[in-house]
């Protein structure tokens, strides 16, 4: 089994991610940055991703991710 190291942004800020494929969904990649927030707000390239597609939309080597979470105050 071999490992591929993927270089995205995310949040401005540049991360290696080590994966078995040459993507990972976003899904994937929420688990792995440990993203545990119920509102959250997901964008790949500038592309607003909804959370119905975090399991089939993908992040891929050179992407600019990022996630944003949202709270409410009262």
């Amino acid at each position: 089994m071999s490992f591929y190291t993927m270089k995205i942004t995310l949040n401005h800020n540049a991360e290696k991610i080590s994966t078995e494929k040459d993507s990972i969904t976003v899904n994937e990649l929420l688990s792995l940055k440990n993203f545990t927030f119920e509102l959250l707000i997901v964008k790949i390239n500038g592309s607003l991703v909804k959370k119905e597609q975090y399991d089939k939309a993908t992040v891929t080597e050179g992407d600019d991710v990022q996630v944003i979470h949202v709270f409410g105050g009262g």
